[in-house]
């Protein structure tokens, strides 16, 4: 008898867990990941209509990320989790029945539209079934092994992409990618959520942003916080685009270019994987981090080869492990009742960022190399290592 009060939170734990861990791998397993910037190219678009296309991405997220985040505190997180994937999954249809400019830029709205329903609100449902277990020290770890298996659907996606491509083309690609939205949005609603919602009226989302906002203007702490995200997740958000352009002008087969791109997402996933023991790293540690994967990054870019890949690799490792660990800074500073509409300005900040290096990327990529863009974009990172630094010597003066 003595044992059930433990083995109550365990097994919700466990359930939580293995159905998030399922709803990640899954929500990654898209063939077309790896590839889309290929087909977009093969197409006949230009470096400038690519960008434009991933700006258009990130400015849909702009526009409905803190509204969604703010609805996921005022609504059923859960319910935005499974609808999301859908709409990508029309989007991705979209691509491959009819590649033109236009299909693509209603593709990636969609898609922009079903990831802003689940940024934060994912966070904000597992952070508090964890708190309701009495497991919120966990958030760390199993958010970090979600990432990894995020990111383990992205390397098995990868790998498939090639043969699948090699065989059925992009048609295949885009229909194996459906079928893995589908199987998400399946997933999503298996994910338990207890929270008591407030009842929604016509203004209830616009009150919990006041709220929110509010929050973050008059706390340092959560703002410093906030702020972080975005620093250290846009810029190689958004290079994760352009890397298979970066590999292909290392002189490969075009059919190797996914088999290396994967080599690129292992690094990340071992990153992921360290969220939980670098927990302990303190602000010195994590600007340490981020200066030594700026160095990785320009490094590696500017070999232009097989070494140089796994040199970006163990870049994008150490920025995934340094975004992970800004996460949690930021989810144990804030309140439950604005938990997703709080992660959601962090994922606004985010996304206004990555359009602005999208924008930056194009003009640079006009007349410079892949390689010689992917070094310049390691700049930021040693900046904001410099202001973690310079923030943890002002607080540790007397």
């Amino acid at each position: 008898m003595t044992l059930t009060p433990a083995r109550v939170p365990a097994t919700g734990v466990r359930r939580l867990t293995r159905t998030l861990y399922g709803y990640a791998f899954l929500d990654d397993l898209v063939l077309l990941y790896p590839v889309y910037a290929l087909l977009f190219a093969d197409t006949g678009l230009s470096l400038w209509q690519i960008s434009s296309l991933f700006a258009l991405w990130s400015v849909t997220g702009v526009v409905l990320e803190v509204p969604s985040g703010a609805w996921a505190d005022a609504m059923s997180r859960r319910r935005l989790l499974w609808i999301g994937p859908l709409l990508t999954a029309v989007g991705f249809a979209l691509w491959v029945a009819v590649p033109s400019y236009g299909a693509f830029a209603v593709g990636f709205v969609l898609w922009g539209a079903g990831g802003a329903l689940g940024s934060g609100a994912l966070e904000a449902l597992v952070y508090d079934e964890l708190d309701r277990l009495g497991a919120a020290d966990r958030y760390a770890r199993v958010m970090g092994r979600a990432r990894a298996a995020r990111l383990l659907g992205t390397v098995a996606a990868t790998g498939l992409a090639g043969p699948v491509l090699a065989r059925g083309g992009y048609p295949a690609v885009g229909a194996a990618s459906l079928l893995a939205c589908v199987l998400t949005a399946v997933t999503a609603t298996r994910l338990p959520e207890h929270r008591t919602r407030p009842e929604t009226t016509g203004d209830s989302w616009a009150t919990t942003l006041r709220t929110g906002l509010a929050e973050v203007r008059g706390d340092r702490s959560v703002r410093g916080a906030l702020l972080l995200v975005p620093a250290v997740a846009a810029v190689w958000g958004a290079l994760d685009e352009y890397a298979p352009l970066l590999v292909r002008e290392i002189g490969v087969a075009e059919t190797t270019v996914p088999y290396l791109v994967m080599l690129i997402w292992a690094g990340v996933t071992a990153g992921s994987l360290l969220a939980g023991p670098a927990e302990r790293l303190g602000t010195r540690g994590l600007a340490a981090l981020l200066a030594g994967g700026a160095l990785a990054l320009a490094g590696g870019a500017a070999t232009r080869s097989l070494a140089g890949i796994a040199l970006v690799s163990l870049a994008f490792a150490a920025f995934q492990l340094a975004e992970v660990l800004a996460d949690v800074r930021l989810q144990h500073r804030i309140d439950e009742s604005r938990r997703a509409t709080l992660t959601s300005v962090a994922s606004l900040g985010t996304e206004l960022a990555t359009v602005a290096t999208f924008g930056v990327y194009a003009l640079l990529g006009t007349d410079m190399a892949h390689s010689t863009v992917f070094a310049v974009l390691a700049i930021p990172y040693l900046v904001t290592a410099l202001a973690l630094a310079r923030a943890r010597a002002a607080t540790a003066r007397p």
